[in-house]
């Protein structure tokens, strides 16, 4: 069947563009294909940083017929209207049909509309989604209208291998392109996908992104090996380089091994950032002076001049790199600490320096609890923001925390301390890792707790997709570091002890709301253990949504988490996360299962009943009036599981209360099955609705079970 092929050739489309623009075109073109009429089997798009290449396999060459019913005027209408809808639909009264409803008699047209042939639809498609195309930014050139990513300068368009013509802004579309700016320099005819991309190749284009990908991976894996060296892999890196160049040529460059000096990471980033070159190390893990770049030339002296260029400027690089790694070693992290005052965290949040002294005492509090040394991770927090105000920081902010960890070792500072430096922004994403010592830890946890408290005191939360300040991630990386490391943490005390330290840059007359430059230490939140204010309430939920995000990914049900969550006061992470695996557990057997759906039952009745009398059945029921022995057992086994269930509880065995809660299945089930609770005798039926409430707050004990669903 015929083919559509479609080439939109400009200047260099920047690479982190290119692949949502192809995929753009595929998507605007074929809708707007199918949206025609026309149908097709196949269709693929492709990118290089000079062209958008799409090719659609399979395609109809000309639209179905298509029948279009429109309702007419009622058959008693005015003759006017009736004429004018003959007029605007080109038929004759006794070509319309009369349709029945409850409104009446309608006239009913049906118009055969004739399929349009393909290479129309393309004809006026094409320029529509070259004028409405959704580039991230774009430009204008010349004395035109048209705007584009870059200046946009020829357009291939055959159908079934001709050419469909059409015009946009003085460009014409045709059949031929042009290969590789340097490498090609003859036009190229083509037809079909096939012959293009065959065509292109040998003027040195390769139309596929992951083709040049992998080119680039392969010959960049072949080079190092045959030095005995491994490239450092970045993905990243790959992708972007692979949207740099249309024809890879990997080579190999050099530097001076002084730079070795250097930490590792700053190399790395230097050559990556600047130059858009891969790194190399030994066997042994050690860094080379070499590095791997890609061409996008096939030079005539093997690239020689190429990685001369490449070597001078990364020297020159390296050279400044160096420079601020031997400036900042000369200040010690202590000293620098000064400097945090001039910088801005947050309007209504102080300075980073405020900040600081907030994380270094929060990270104290944080270290009694989980038994991590307390001077060190004081110590920790107190030098984790100082490489902020270095040289190297300033050039390659992505180094925070890495710089202040080689300072701190540089100065002689205790190993765990610099590492707690090193880590306390883990982790950064769900593929980071968390910090492995308690010290880290306890660093990381008071750094994200106290940014969560604050901005929840300033009230700049997350709202639908934005969370600008990252909060969500703060939350997780908390939730993360609790539950994977086993940590206990009663977060609404550490949550009062963070905002009680607060301090901002601006204070806030609570009468009117408005904000006043000032610098006092002030409470916003009023926290109040004994009363838990909404904000606290509504951090607390903020955690439990993640902490869904997170045992959803580890397998977990969110009814389950909210079960726990319902019982209120539940500030222990790494409790909820051990009753919900012990509560999951249970409700997969049978007992857990059947109890599950008596628990439903008995409160399914409570809530009726309780609406009906506008009062609810608190209160031990009478053993006087338990006459049946099915209730009497059913008394008897509630009392049991209740008080073995909460002693469970109590010592964190929440395998335990869940056996205790299952020993109710049988006697629920049997009093289900033999007593009627709604008994004729109203003093009956009130302690037989408090025998069920007993049910209801036994399983408390372990879960709301009505915020299981099922």
């Amino acid at each position: 069947m015929p083919e559509l092929l479609i080439e939109l050739f400009s200047e260099e489309i920047p690479a982190r563009m290119q692949a949502k623009a192809a995929e753009d075109l595929k998507a605007m073109i074929t809708n707007g294909l199918m949206d025609a009429g026309l149908t097709y089997e196949g269709a693929q798009a492709h990118a290089t940083p000079r062209r958008l290449v799409l090719s659609v396999e399979g395609l109809n060459a000309k639209a179905a017929d298509m029948l279009e019913e429109r309702k007419g005027p009622r058959t008693d209408a005015p003759k006017p209207a009736i004429a004018g809808f003959l007029k605007s639909t080109r038929l004759t009264l006794e070509e319309l049909t009369v349709q029945d409803d409850k409104k009446g008699k309608f006239y009913l047209a049906s118009i055969k509309k004739p399929g349009r042939a393909a290479t129309d639809v393309v004809a006026e498609l094409v320029p529509d989604v070259i004028r409405k195309f959704p580039w991230p930014k774009s430009m204008r050139w010349g004395s035109g209208e048209l705007r584009w990513v870059r200046q946009l300068l020829s357009i291939i368009c055959t159908f079934d291998g001709e050419v469909v013509p059409f015009e946009i802004e003085g460009i014409k579309s045709g059949n031929t392109t042009l290969g590789h700016r340097f490498l090609s320099t003859k036009k190229i005819e083509v037809r079909r996908f096939e012959d293009y991309t065959q065509k292109l190749h040998k003027a040195h284009v390769i139309i596929d992104a992951n083709l040049r990908a992998e080119t680039i991976r392969t010959e960049a894996k072949n080079l190092a090996f045959a030095q005995g060296l491994e490239i450092i892999e970045d993905e990243g890196l790959l992708k972007e380089v692979a949207g740099l160049v249309e024809w890879p040529v990997v080579l190999m460059g050099e530097f001076d091994r002084n730079f070795l000096g250097v930490p590792p990471e700053v190399i790395v980033t230097t050559i990556k950032n600047n130059q858009k070159c891969f790194a190399l190390r030994v066997k042994q893990g050690k860094l080379s002076n070499r590095y791997l770049l890609v061409s996008n030339m096939v030079a005539s002296d093997g690239g020689k001049m190429i990685v001369a260029g490449h070597n001078n400027v990364i020297a020159a690089r390296l050279s400044d790199a160096k420079f601020f790694w031997d400036q900042d070693r000369k200040t010690k992290l202590e000293d620098l600490l000064p400097k945090l005052d001039t910088i801005t965290f947050h309007t209504k949040l102080g300075s980073q320096g405020e900040r600081v002294k907030r994380i270094e005492a929060l990270a104290g509090e944080i270290a009694k609890t989980i038994k991590a040394d307390v001077e060190k991770s004081k110590l920790a927090a107190r030098l984790a923001k100082a490489d902020l105000v270095t040289g190297m920081v300033g050039e390659f902010p992505e180094l925070q925390g890495l710089m202040g960890h080689y300072y701190a070792l540089d100065q002689g500072q205790d190993k765990e301390v610099a590492e707690a430096v090193r880590d306390h922004y883990k982790p950064q994403g769900p593929s980071d890792s968390i910090p492995v010592s308690k010290i880290g830890q306890a660093v990381a946890l008071a750094d994200k707790l106290d940014t969560l408290v604050g901005f929840w005191a300033i009230d700049e939360k997350p709202t639908g997709s934005k969370d600008p300040y990252a909060l969500r991630r703060s939350a997780l990386g908390i939730i993360r570091a609790i539950a994977e490391s086993g940590l206990r943490l009663p977060l609404i005390s550490l949550s009062v002890a963070a905002d009680e330290r607060l301090t901002f840059g601006t204070t806030q007359d609570k009468a009117s709301g408005n904000w006043f430059g000032g610098g006092r230490a002030i409470g916003l939140i009023e926290w109040n253990v004994r009363k838990i204010n909404v904000q606290l309430v509504d951090l607390l939920s903020f955690f439990a949504d993640r902490l869904k995000v997170y045992l959803k990914e580890q397998g977990a049900r969110h009814d389950l988490i909210d079960a726990v969550f319902s019982l209120g006061g539940q500030d222990d992470l790494l409790m909820i996360v051990r009753r919900v695996e012990a509560l999951s557990k249970f409700l997969d057997s049978d007992d857990g299962k059947n109890l599950l759906a008596g628990v439903k039952r008995a409160s399914n009745i409570l809530k009726i009943e309780e609406k009906k009398d506008n009062r609810s059945f608190n209160g031990l029921p009478n053993p006087q009036l338990l006459i049946q022995g099915e209730e009497r057992d059913l008394h008897r086994a509630v009392s049991a599981a209740e008080a073995n269930a909460r002693k469970a509880v109590e010592n964190e065995d929440f395998g335990a209360a869940m056996t205790a809660i299952a020993k109710l299945r049988g006697p629920v089930d049997a009093f289900f099955d033999k007593v009627t609770v709604n008994a004729d005798d109203p003093s009956f039926r009130e302690n037989r609705l408090k025998l069920l409430n007993r049910i209801r707050a036994a399983t408390l004990a372990v879960a709301d079970f009505s915020k299981i669903e099922g």
